[in-house]
């Protein structure tokens, strides 16, 4: 019940059983064609390439930057928590030229600053996170495609957090570019980033295509644009993997596109609004039984993330001592913190297949109990009552 990775569908585990298949097997072809369709609501997009990136989430972030940004670039970085430091950290790796909105981690970044800075700096890229489990806040992204567009540039978001829990509205944003991961809200194990990408980055990409000379073909140009700078994570071959053409790239990770499948599968027959509304609940209900307890949540509600949710450890209180307490005694996980958050909050996470109200119920519970064993003067039988309730509201 941390941040993620949290418990797999018992339906993926056993999507990852099946045996493997041959990656250009009839078979194994018209799987990768359904992914590419599932994924499409699920994004909340219409983008032809919508796909997977054979990697954890982080792989799905990095493939994204490296091939949409060339050493020199510029890029703004909306920078709200640890997650915002990992797309520097990237970037600068990449060699680009990077500016930042920085804002206390706990808050988020108007539009009206994204448009400041924009205007600034004119940049290549404008890169964020939608939900940023560090500090279980999540960014609003209304406008910020048609602020890129407008200025010329191209816009990245991760959603690894957030994808399959909370809306993702890729087309109704007008960002182009978004990733994510399957190990929290669609319930799968880490290990698959399910991407999508918008024609204008798709066409931006295309001019940098140079394919490698040992899989050349004379169906497939190459671009006249800069290398891009990783030869696995290079989004132009990827794209030519996961068309019509099947340019033989990779190894597709067999168990893992399975795995993407299944997720997609569950979340769609729940499903979105259903299932987005599972995990309000959940979060709502977590809200509840923490504050009846007598806890302070971190942040503000209005951009809390519905599947993530931070609270102040009391001073009073060894907090990695009830973590431990919580695992050896309940078998229940929750989070500790990073940066300038770390010993001060625990982050309790209700996602996917842990987005359900006896789950919530069991660690409330168990958070309470292991509390009173630290000498916390909890207010006792006050959490579970309050969360049954908020669940219902």
């Amino acid at each position: 019940m941390g941040p993620g990775p949290i418990n797999a569908h018992p339906r993926v585990l056993r999507a990852m059983s099946a045996d493997l298949l041959g990656q250009f097997d009839p078979e194994m072809t018209e799987f990768m064609n359904q992914v590419m369709a599932l994924y499409r609501p699920i994004f909340g997009t219409e983008n032809r390439w919508t796909m997977l990136i054979d990697g954890t989430a982080r792989a799905g972030i990095e493939a994204a930057l490296v091939s949409l940004v060339a050493p020199g670039d510029t890029v703004l970085v909306l920078n709200a928590g640890r997650f915002g430091l990992l797309l520097t950290e990237i970037l600068v790796r990449i060699g680009a030229r990077i500016e930042t909105i920085d804002v206390p981690w706990g808050e988020v970044v108007s539009m009206e600053a994204v448009a400041a800075a924009i205007d600034r700096v004119s940049p290549r890229l404008v890169a964020t996170i939608h939900g940023d489990t560090s500090t279980t806040m999540v960014q609003p992204l209304e406008g910020l495609g048609a602020l890129c567009e407008a200025a010329g540039a191209l816009s990245y978001v991760d959603v690894t957090a957030t994808i399959g829990g909370m809306e993702i509205a890729a087309d109704r944003w007008g960002v182009d570019v978004v990733s994510g991961g399957l190990q929290k809200c669609l319930g799968g194990p880490s290990g698959s980033a399910p991407i999508t990408i918008s024609n204008r980055a798709a066409e931006y990409i295309g001019r940098r295509r140079h394919v490698e000379r040992g899989i050349r073909r004379e169906d497939i140009e190459d671009g006249q644009g800069p290398r891009i700078g990783s030869n696995y994570f290079d989004l132009a071959m990827i794209m030519d993997y996961w068309s019509d053409k099947r340019l033989n790239h990779h190894t597709e990770a067999t168990s893992m596109l399975y795995a993407a499948r299944e997720c997609a599968r569950i979340a769609l027959g729940e499903g979105l609004e259903p299932r987005y509304a599972r995990h309000r609940a959940a979060g709502r209900a977590m809200a509840a039984g923490l504050r009846a307890m007598g806890l302070t949540l971190f942040g503000d509600d209005s951009h809390r993330m519905s599947n993530v949710t931070g609270v102040h450890i009391p001073d009073t209180v060894d907090g990695e001592a009830v973590r431990r307490a919580m695992r050896e005694n309940f078998e229940i996980e929750i989070g500790t913190a990073f940066g300038p958050l770390e010993g001060r909050i625990w982050r309790l996470g209700t996602m996917g297949y842990n987005a359900m109200k006896h789950k919530v119920l069991l660690t409330l519970g168990a958070l309470e109990a292991c509390l009173r064993a630290q000498g916390y003067a909890v207010a006792l039988g006050e959490a579970v009552p309050a969360a049954m309730e908020a669940w219902d509201a």
